[in-house]
């Protein structure tokens, strides 16, 4: 008896254990983790000066753009040669007159889906997943006739016409959950799941505690399925989750933080119950912007974005690894006009285009060029 209770002590060190809490959804579990998420190394930390990266204030002032229904552009005016396209103005309002409120975040599972967070203002850490068939949008020519995209839920005399019928047979729109900030919506292009932190605010930028939750998304029904409850923390360091994610074709999770003299970039793996960070050992002096807005991975260049309000910045996403091993030199740095609000960037894991999504009037670009 007393070695079957040392092997199940022995057991609860090593593995986590799964407990359903009374919410809304019966079938939403979540698991909770009894280790520490978070591997940290304080002596072994390093600071790098990325000096080609400029740190470019948050405007007291969004650009709203004033012809919502017209294509925009948004041109790199420092370092690469990039700019954007209007790919799609997102609906307005949305299905059966909802108001979807501001989108957050942005993720793709290749050349068919886009999927976009929306958080309504007045729906303190609520919101929904609403999907796009791009391929059908595309087919459709919502990217040459942007509006019809825009007004896809605005009856003309009481009803829908043929081309808005087909237009919303090409969205998806989810159910409410809890999302939290909802900026970091991630496709994991190794096991092919779908994740986001469940990032509660007590305000802007307020986390409600410290404990870290990562939800798995169901991508049928455009809502989480469990979760994984857990801390992230490590002599003396205490991180309150995430607010962005992303994940580059080996399964490996990032995100990054500003503790508030550097940027802390995190890697790790999320596993069906568990999850593991480990804080990489350079912390960069110089981070992209005020806003930390969201974390890309382009698979064709194979470098991971930090990602601020027309400021982003990047690195080989391989320069992280063992001790870390980057350089000011691996940095490129772009700064945008006019001054919009950059939610994130997502991939469709072939082209290496950029899709942009941003806020003021909501919509999504494409890059013209691999970025």
């Amino acid at each position: 008896m007393k070695l079957l209770k040392g092997l199940f002590c022995l057991l609860g060190i090593c593995i986590t254990f799964a407990v359903s809490e009374p919410i809304a959804n019966a079938k939403f579990i979540i698991y909770h983790q009894r280790s520490s998420g978070l591997i940290y190394h304080r002596h072994n930390m390093r600071f790098l000066n990325n000096r080609k990266v400029h740190y470019i204030h948050v405007p007291k002032h969004y650009h709203h753009v004033k012809q919502a229904s017209n294509p925009h552009s948004i041109k790199a005016t420092t370092g690469r040669n990039v700019s954007f396209a209007t790919r799609y103005i997102l609906p307005s309002p949305g299905k059966n007159g909802q108001h979807w409120g501001n989108p957050q975040s942005i993720a793709m599972t290749g050349k068919k889906y886009m999927y976009i967070v929306y958080c309504p203002t007045n729906l303190h850490n609520k919101g929904r997943i609403v999907r796009f068939n791009t391929q059908r949008l595309d087919q459709l020519g919502a990217r040459l006739f942007p509006k019809e995209v825009r007004d896809a839920y605005v009856k003309h005399h009481g009803k829908y016409n043929p081309m808005q019928k087909e237009i919303q047979a090409a969205i998806k729109v989810g159910p409410l959950f809890v999302t939290g900030h909802g900026q970091s919506l991630a496709y994991n292009w190794k096991n092919h799941g779908m994740y986001m932190w469940r990032d509660k605010e007590r305000a802007p930028r307020v986390p409600i505690n410290y404990w870290g939750y990562i939800q798995h998304i169901n991508l049928k029904k455009l809502r989480p399925d469990h979760a994984i409850r857990f801390r992230l923390s490590s002599h003396g360091l205490s991180v309150p989750g995430g607010h962005n994610l992303t994940f580059d074709r080996a399964g490996n999770a990032y995100f990054w933080t500003n503790p508030g003299w550097c940027a802390y970039l995190f890697k790790g793996k999320i596993h069906h119950r568990s999850v593991k960070f480990r804080l990489t050992k350079q912390k960069l002096r110089h981070q992209p912007g005020t806003r930390i807005q969201s974390m890309a991975y382009n698979p064709a260049r194979k470098r991971l974005l930090l990602i601020s309000d027309a400021s982003v910045a990047s690195f080989p996403k391989d320069r992280l690894d063992g001790q870390g091993h980057l350089t000011n030199s691996c940095f490129e740095w772009n700064e945008f006009g006019p001054k919009r609000e950059f939610e994130g960037i997502a991939y469709d894991g072939h082209s290496g285009l950029a899709n942009l999504l941003v806020n003021h009037v909501p919509e999504v670009l494409i890059s013209n060029r691999s970025f």
